[in-house]
């Protein structure tokens, strides 16, 4: 059978949008997220600081197509147990939540794991001058730990974007939805260039996110001036 190439990319490509905006949204909320759990952690807050490190093992220890089916099956029949009705909710709601859920755990960590990074020695010299802690926050600790998070942080972006590819399951026609509705439509033939075809697009997001990021990083590394 002879293929169309184009034509492939034009037909699994009609549906990026709708995963470009997955992400996006998920990615919002998911640094929202993680900040407030990764403050809660270093506070170190009373009660709601065990809460997180249970939350994030159970996602670290957890398949993220398990998350994404609880949020989708079990989370509405919960909520109804206290009159709450989410059943008419769109698909694209389930899965966006699911994914913040799930890249938001990983998240704080890495926004954590930059805030813990930056030398202790630099805020006691940022207080000994008569700086404000608010002062010291936004001018040496955020730029730093955003300058040495920036590996794990384009890491976390990347696999996000893998993850999407797991929203067909629950009938949402992303990318992968798409693919799955043209082999079904060809009953079957052509599987091989098809997945080629979604192959090529989800790397030739990753490398632009990547790039992109790498970009941002090489800027970051030039030398700090508070």
């Amino acid at each position: 059978m002879k293929t169309d190439w184009p034509d492939l990319f034009q037909q699994v490509l009609q549906a990026l949008p709708l995963t470009l905006l997955m992400i996006v949204i998920a990615l919002i909320c998911a640094i929202i997220l993680g900040l407030v759990l990764a403050v809660i952690r270093i506070q170190r807050t009373p009660i709601l600081s065990p809460i997180v490190r249970v939350y994030q093992s159970f996602i670290r220890s957890t398949p993220l197509l398990l998350q994404l089916f609880l949020v989708y099956f079990a989370l509405p029949q919960v909520l109804m147990l206290i009159h709450i009705d989410i059943n008419h909710f769109s698909r694209l709601f389930f899965v966006i939540l699911a994914f913040t859920l799930h890249t938001g755990a990983y998240l704080s960590e890495v926004m954590r794991a930059g805030y813990l990074s930056v030398d202790y020695a630099q805020i006691e010299a940022g207080l000994t001058v008569g700086l404000s802690y608010r002062h010291i926050l936004t001018h040496i600790i955020i730029p730093q730990a955003l300058r040495n998070s920036l590996p794990n942080l384009t890491t976390q972006i990347i696999e996000l974007v893998k993850d999407t590819s797991l929203a067909f399951t629950i009938g949402l026609v992303d990318m992968m939805g798409q693919i799955q509705l043209i082999i079904g439509n060809n009953y079957g033939l052509g599987m091989l260039q098809v997945y080629v075809v979604i192959s090529i697009i989800y790397w030739i997001i990753a490398l632009i996110i990547q790039g992109t990021l790498t970009l941002v990083d090489k800027k970051a590394q030039k030398p700090y001036q508070a």
